[in-house]
């Protein structure tokens, strides 16, 4: 056990990663060794920063909790501290059932931490990060908490209600991560769409991005979790007319059934989702989509489903994830609706779509044979240098996997011509 170290665990999305990261800042300037997420946890103090968004999520995160409280209890840890969705959702339970942690924070409240261990919070420093990412990206959550009311989401309930942040903010933490050496920037929220909304009574999220994108060293900015109804169409332009904001856009469809669409309460229907589709396609030519897939929603019959797989197949999407529905606690399917559709159905259907993505995904990548696209290095393995193109978020895409004839450097850019495709990866060299 190492004395004045902290673990810090991060479960869950890259919004978590990024409260993690501020945290992390506070604890090295108070003159703590910090290690993130890491392989054998070593030090005297261990935070948890957990998920609560659905049925997985939670139980990765109490087992977490619970194998960290089995180390206290064999004096492997002296403190035990846990912070973020689950415990923001579920405090009164958790310290209940898990005595052994010494104190929960909620998704918010984690600066409470920093009193408890009897050091200072540097208000100064509250947008500073330790960075947990390769140094060349970083995270920006541009907002916090959501609006909408989709029938089986939990994340308002957790959250509460959408907040932007200011633009001036924003651009000041850019200025610091370029400062820093980061040259792409993945914009996140849990919902985009809305940006500017409750602070500017409009939507703001084109200005934004148009005015980070005309900040000198800013080489990529990737978009992700749009909401797909009031799209803000003018970030189309931005995305055409400024070539650092990557052909990206990662927006959560859900189903392309009216019934279900209905149900979930998605305010958008069938031909409203393809038009929008056939305008990103249009007018930013060249874009790749991603998008999230729910299957076995209460209701979901059938020929529901088939309905899905044929869009799925149809529409072509360049990347495309999918979950399983998880019914949640007070959600307004849990006042509504019946978890109707068992679970071994709603596994087939999620391992059919996903095969179906497959096929999809390596007919895209087979297209790019041939092709010469810039690349950013990553990281290299004992064989091969991996990168990413612009159409790629680290973490959830393909990577380029670039043969080691020519000695490169992580972190920066590179012309890759395509020798071959695998399902999600793509494999070249660069000239």
């Amino acid at each position: 056990m190492v004395r004045n170290r902290i673990d810090v665990v991060t479960l869950g999305c890259s919004k978590n990663l990024v409260d993690s990261e501020r945290l992390m800042r506070q604890l090295v300037a108070n003159g703590y060794t910090v290690a993130h997420d890491p392989e054998a946890p070593g030090g005297d103090i261990a935070v948890i920063n957990t998920c609560g968004f659905i049925g997985d999520a939670k139980e990765e995160s109490i087992n977490m909790i619970l194998s960290f409280a089995e180390a206290k209890k064999r004096n492997k840890v002296k403190k035990l501290f846990v912070m973020g969705c689950l415990s923001e959702r579920y405090r009164n339970e958790l310290i209940e059932e898990i005595p052994e942690v010494d104190r929960f924070y909620g998704k918010f409240d984690w600066k409470g931490l920093i009193d408890d261990l009897g050091k200072s919070y540097y208000k100064e420093l509250e947008f500073d990060r330790s960075l947990t990412t390769p140094p060349h990206y970083a995270y920006v959550k541009v907002s916090e908490g959501c609006d909408r009311a989709c029938s089986y989401c939990s994340i308002p309930l957790i959250t509460g209600k959408h907040r932007s942040r200011p633009m001036e903010e924003i651009e000041a933490e850019i200025y610091r991560l370029v400062g820093e050496g980061v040259k792409e920037f993945q914009f996140i929220a849990q919902d985009l769409t809305c940006y500017g909304i409750d602070r500017y009574r409009a939507m703001k999220l084109p200005e934004l991005v148009e005015r980070v994108a005309d900040i000198n060293g800013v080489e990529w900015i990737r978009l992700h979790y749009a909401y797909p109804a009031r799209f803000p169409m003018d970030l189309l332009r931005v995305m055409r007319e400024r070539k650092n904001v990557c052909g990206y856009l990662d927006i959560a469809l859900q189903h392309i059934s009216d019934p279900m669409l209905k149900k979930m309460r998605r305010n958008i229907t069938r031909q409203q989702t393809e038009e929008l589709i056939q305008r990103f396609r249009e007018e930013v030519p060249g874009i790749h989509l991603r998008t999230t897939m729910m299957v076995g929603h209460p209701g979901e019959t059938e020929e529901d489903y088939l309905e899905l797989l044929d869009f799925v197949e149809e529409t072509r999407f360049e990347r495309l994830g999918g979950f399983p529905y998880s019914h949640e606690e007070d959600t307004y399917n849990d006042k509504h609706y019946v978890d109707d559709v068992p679970a071994a159905v709603k596994q087939e259907r999620m391992e059919r779509l996903m095969a179906l993505q497959e096929e999809v995904s390596l007919s895209v990548n087979e297209e790019k044979v041939g092709q010469t696209l810039k690349v950013i290095i990553d990281r290299e393995d004992p064989d091969y240098y991996i990168g990413r193109t612009e159409f790629d978020s680290p973490e959830v895409d393909g990577e380029v996997l670039i043969g080691k004839e020519k000695l490169l450097e992580t972190g920066s850019f590179y012309n890759v011509e395509v020798h071959s495709a695998l399902p999600f990866d793509l494999m070249g060299a660069v000239v």
